[in-house]
């Protein structure tokens, strides 16, 4: 005989690492925007300067888009680093409490039933037609492989070449240099997978709007329920 019963939606370590990230993610968008408007020219490889061939060059971004809101190197660092400590241990804690917790063996694992061509096109009409129902999961393809993305792929590279970055990490850590093709090469990475985090943050906001923003919102606060199956 087959039971349902109510769980909760988010977990307590979801929320609170969703919540975290919001207020870091904004802050470390802003000050490393006023960072780059130091030199706002990139580079690949392991030197740049303003003599050097530079793949992509900008204006200096406003102050209302920065932090602090007028040019400052020392404190959009200040702001910058600190911040970037509390991403990477968040991210570390909310790791490991959800492979403790099997969230994201239960939630996020991408079976073999989904990768089917079939699937995944129907899922993106699904998505064009703004049906967001997720079937049997929590999530659906394309969901898991945004979220997998952006918790295993692009805030880990965030944080490395930042690392890479770092004159002092370089001594210790020298690897990265080699890794990422040298400090200018990490620059530039650290700077498009940033717009990236920008895009993934767009379209997840206009998809909550789309899909219930007051029930969404009150979700991620208050946890929800939802039911599941028990045999």
């Amino acid at each position: 005989m087959t039971k349902i019963r109510p769980r909760a939606k988010h977990n307590l370590a979801t929320r609170l690492w969703h919540w975290t990230n919001v207020v870091a993610l904004f802050i470390l968008f802003m000050s490393g925007l006023n960072i780059f408007n130091a030199h706002p020219r990139l580079y690949w490889g392991s030197y740049g300067a303003n003599t050097d061939p530079a793949w992509l060059e900008l204006s200096r971004f406003p102050g209302w888009i920065t932090i602090p809101g007028h040019y400052s190197l020392a404190d959009g660092r200040l702001w910058h680093f600190f911040f970037a400590w509390v991403l990477a241990v968040s991210l570390t804690l909310f790791m490991i409490i959800s492979l403790v917790n099997r969230h994201v063996q239960r939630d996020l694992h991408i079976r073999k039933r989904e990768w089917n061509p079939k699937a995944i096109w129907g899922d993106i009409i699904a998505h064009l037609k703004l049906d967001f129902s997720h079937g049997a999961g929590k999530y659906n393809f394309l969901q898991k492989v945004a979220y997998i993305s952006v918790i295993f792929v692009m805030i880990p590279l965030m944080i490395f070449t930042g690392l890479t970055m770092s004159p002092a990490m370089d001594a210790n850590w020298n690897w990265l240099l080699t890794v990422f093709g040298g400090r200018q090469s990490a620059r530039s990475i650290h700077f498009i997978v940033a717009w990236g985090l920008v895009g993934f943050f767009v379209v997840h906001i206009v998809l909550v709007m789309l899909s219930g923003p007051i029930r969404q919102l009150r979700d991620m606060i208050f946890s929800g329920r939802e039911e599941e199956q028990q045999s």
